[in-house]
């Protein structure tokens, strides 16, 4: 879908202090032969009494303070994590909301996995195009991934967990970026892979086993090849679809934010699909930080901006994805810089 009107005004993250990989597998966390071929540098981890919300507040705030914009402006806030938040049966989301902008702002939380914050992107964006030319919406993601019940550095092939939090702010008025397009593709038989053998009545605080759920549905008759090709067209034809209504095609892309996994699954998507070099990636940060379920491409967008490595003309590609499965992807074009929208002149923001 093509976008007109609707802008980034600001992002904000939080993100903790970094473990780096050599440790984990000295200390015989993380598998030597997965380390080297996931080449990750470090990933964040949070102190144990860090709960997610704040985490999601401090960027939510961060992200407001960067757009100019005041609390009262923002209509909406749509809350994502992929893991616990800190309290069962509690709506994080208006927690979020009522610390960072106030108790009336309306508050959502999303779950659709790791494609969850994209997905809240473009309902945001729907619910922008449809209001005052002064509304803004928000879109936050939050996580910190505890033992014993998952794994850090052993929970999925690939993947290597960190905490964090991040913001993404969307507005009427003309900001940091512009939204051209978004486009999300969807195969829900694919939940199938990471449901395991069946359902149970209630929680029963087993660790994660993410594997041996997929190596359950890799016994049945669809099996991994037909998944991994309904994956592909999956991921192919949202990338297609949002870069034709951006007008562009990748060579048109400056950089690219994609979700933040080891070594070989970053080539798949950049290589593969893209057809792009790793250096137009985010790589060199996403190595450095871990996946941050829902956060990547929000954290991998921030960092692109608050560290100049892109300029007002410039496209961007954020691609996202979560088993389910769906995709959504968003084409924007920067516009300014954090503090500077729209041409206007750079002020200095302080984190909270």
């Amino acid at each position: 879908m093509r976008w007109e009107g609707v802008h980034v005004a600001g992002t904000g993250v939080r993100l903790p202090g970094r473990v780096t990989a050599r440790s984990a597998v000295e200390s015989s966390r993380y598998d030597p032969d997965q380390c080297a071929a996931d080449d990750l540098v470090s990933v964040c981890v949070a102190d144990e009494d860090t709960a997610p919300p704040d985490m999601a507040v401090e960027a939510a705030v961060t992200a407001l303070k960067r757009s100019g914009l005041d609390a009262a402006d923002v209509e909406l806030l749509i809350h994502t994590s992929i893991w616990f938040q800190g309290v069962e049966m509690w709506p994080a989301a208006s927690y979020v909301a009522g610390q960072a902008l106030g108790r009336h702002v309306t508050a959502f939380g999303l779950r659709q996995e790791c494609n969850a914050a994209l997905g809240a992107l473009e309902v945001a964006a729907r619910h922008l195009q449809s209001g005052p030319p002064a509304a803004a919406a928000m879109v936050t993601t939050a996580d910190r991934f505890g033992e014993p019940y998952l794994q850090r550095w052993a929970s999925e092939p690939g993947f290597v967990y960190g905490d964090g939090a991040t913001a993404l702010l969307l507005s009427r008025r003309p900001g940091i970026a512009r939204l051209l397009s978004t486009a999300t593709g969807s195969d829900n038989s694919l939940e199938a892979v990471v449901r395991g053998p069946g359902f149970l009545p209630v929680p029963d605080h087993r660790p994660l086993d993410l594997p041996g759920r997929v190596q359950h549905y890799a016994k049945t008759d669809a099996g991994l090849r037909t998944a991994i090709e309904r994956v592909t067209a999956v991921v192919r034809e949202s990338i297609g679809t949002a870069l034709a209504d951006a007008g562009t095609d990748a060579g048109g892309i400056a950089r690219f934010v994609l979700p933040a996994s080891g070594r070989s699954r970053t080539d798949w998507h950049a290589e593969a699909l893209l057809g792009v070099p790793l250096a137009r990636s985010t790589w060199e940060f996403a190595r450095s930080v871990g996946h941050l379920g829902a956060g990547d491409q929000f954290a991998g967008l921030d960092h692109l901006i608050s560290s100049g490595e892109v300029k007002e003309g410039d496209k961007v590609l954020l691609v996202g994805g979560g088993s389910g499965f769906s995709c959504t992807c968003a084409v924007l074009e920067i516009t300014g810089q954090p503090g500077r929208p729209a041409g206007g002149p750079a002020e200095p923001v302080e984190a909270p």
